[in-house]
């Protein structure tokens, strides 16, 4: 799942950065409001975090701007204002959840996890053949048996199951897993995707990763 971060302290944006990527979000940083609504609008977000209190344009604006050009996109306010009055305006003004500063990050994350189950289909539990994914607890087994994977193997396991039976693009596939900085050039998407087959795939049938020539990757029980 891919993460906008609007958030002027840098100290504060880099410990959510670090966070959220170590349980495999790719993250976007901004720390300036006046880019932030085109840049929610342009890139395929699953989700953002959003403070207030903000240069070039005040938080309230940037969500009015992306509520105007994308309704659905899920927006968490993070923010020192803790007042009643704040906390009700900010959830007026589209925000879809609200957390004062200073916070713990395992609540932030759990946060994030409930906003993005809130969006259909958002499923705790995804099920393929004998392949199970946990997206509240990030538990993968199949057949039974549990399968250890490292935080971007299970982001873009979870990316597949979530969109079963459609072949994935390497764009879209890059889009979502991982961050603005990312190298298209690079082999890291196949290198992941030959990780998830041995560790997902390998001693059990039917394999469901499969490639699609030409278009990228498809997680099904039918082979393309």
């Amino acid at each position: 799942m891919r993460v906008l971060v609007i958030e002027d302290d840098r100290k504060v944006a880099s410990f959510i950065q670090t966070g959220l990527e170590q349980e495999g979000y790719a993250v976007d940083l901004l720390h300036d409001g006046e880019p932030a609504g085109d840049q929610a609008h342009a890139i395929d977000y699953d989700a953002a975090v959003l403070d207030l209190m903000l240069p070039g344009r005040s938080g309230f604006q940037v969500l009015r701007d992306i509520r105007a050009r994308k309704a659905s996109l899920p927006v968490l306010i993070l923010t020192a204002k803790d007042a009643l009055e704040e906390r009700v305006a900010g959830l007026d003004a589209g925000a879809d959840d609200y957390m004062t500063k200073p916070f713990a990050l395992a609540e932030l994350s759990a946060r994030l996890r409930a906003l993005l189950r809130r969006g259909a289909p958002r499923e705790t539990v995804l099920r393929i053949a004998d392949l199970e994914v946990d997206t509240a607890r990030r538990v993968v087994r199949r057949g039974g048996a549990s399968v250890g994977l490292r935080p971007k193997e299970y982001a873009l396991l979870e990316f597949l199951m979530r969109h079963s039976d459609r072949p994935l693009t390497k764009t879209l596939i890059i889009e979502h897993v991982w961050d603005i900085h990312f190298d298209s050039i690079s082999n890291v998407v196949e290198v992941h995707i030959n990780a998830l087959r041995t560790k997902v795939d390998r001693g059990f049938n039917p394999p469901l990763i499969h490639t699609v020539r030409g278009v990228g990757y498809v997680l099904s029980e039918h082979a393309p």
